[in-house]
């Protein structure tokens, strides 16, 4: 079922060490993953499922999948996701699609409640008017941003369909909330990206187009927190070691950017040369959106890429894999 070459063997003989399943390993995160986890002699076998090994929008596929396999972890990185734009004008298949894959994976585990599940969610969960850093307590108090209201509702779905789970059968089932994610392999789309692949693929094309002028929604003041994707996968790989499943954790870098340092700080690593204009008629969105990450910080874990360096390196992957083409 699973192309071989997607699964490498990694330890010796005798240890007790993990086999582990990634569900959507060719997006962001799980390419991460499966390129660090390999790395680390800790997993027995580590093993990449795309659409082409199981269709997640099929109960019978994923089943088999699940069953076939028998790993001792499961990681859920498989989503449809976007940007603003993207969020706002796909309503429909933005809940429709992650509830289909939330609910045939959380399904296809009620038989297997030895199989531990560490489900990626997102900090839109948490409501628009949280307190700022925003902890894991903030849950479902308060009205969620409308924008992408539909995407923050499957992943809400998510976490309660795996906390009935536990509590009735067992299973454990921890819940990821990462802070705003970048690095290599993403979504680098003009329309439908993220932030910071948005920016760095927009002002490429300023810069090769030698454009005098490049516009950014809003004043730049809102600030931000952003984490490498390689931090996330690094904080994953910590807590399976800890064998640390609670209901849900934040993961974030602690460190906040405003948009406008962001813009600039991209500007001068793309080597952009011409005027960066802040379109103040467009709306900045919430002031501020901080994650509290005490709780995993408490256990040992701390974010070690710093912005630069990890806009930079990403920059350098998108130029390459840009030549590529």
């Amino acid at each position: 079922m699973i192309k071989k070459w997607y699964s490498i063997q990694l330890v010796n003989e005798g240890q007790k060490n993990l086999k582990t399943l990634i569900l959507g390993s060719s997006g962001l995160v799980g390419s991460s993953l499966y390129r660090n986890l390999t790395k680390d002699p800790f997993y027995r076998e580590v093993i990449a499922s795309k659409r082409s090994d199981a269709d997640l929008f099929n109960f019978q596929e994923t089943y088999k999948l699940i069953s076939e396999i028998k790993p001792d972890v499961i990681i859920n990185s498989a989503a449809k996701v976007g940007g603003i734009v993207a969020n706002n004008t796909n309503r429909t298949e933005f809940i429709l699609e992650n509830l289909k894959i939330n609910i045939n994976i959380l399904e296809s585990l009620i038989k297997f409640p030895e199989i531990k599940l560490i489900n990626l969610g997102s900090s839109c969960i948490y409501p628009l008017g949280a307190k700022n850093p925003i902890s894991e307590d903030s849950l479902m108090n308060g009205k969620l941003e409308p924008t992408n209201s539909p995407y923050a509702m499957a992943k809400l779905t998510a976490i309660e369909m795996g906390d009935a789970i536990s509590s009735q059968f067992g299973h454990k089932i921890l819940n990821l909330m990462p802070t705003n994610l970048y690095g290599p392999n993403d979504n680098f789309s003009k329309l439908n990206s993220h932030v910071i692949p948005g920016l760095i693929s927009r002002m490429h094309d300023a810069k090769k187009g030698k454009h005098s002028t490049f516009k950014v929604w809003g004043t730049g003041a809102p600030k931000r927190e952003f984490l490498h994707v390689d931090d996330l996968a690094s904080a994953i790989n910590f807590l399976i070691k800890k064998n640390h499943y609670p209901k849900m954790l934040n993961i974030g870098s602690g460190i906040e950017i405003t948009i406008k340092d962001l813009v600039m700080l991209i500007k001068d690593i793309v080597g952009y040369q011409g005027e960066i204009i802040f379109d103040t008629s467009m709306p900045d969105g919430i002031p501020r959106k901080l994650l509290d990450s005490s709780k995993i910080n408490a256990l040992g874990w701390q974010s070690k890429i710093e912005l630069k360096n990890g806009l930079s390196s990403t920059f350098q992957w998108y130029v390459d894999s840009f030549n590529k083409k």
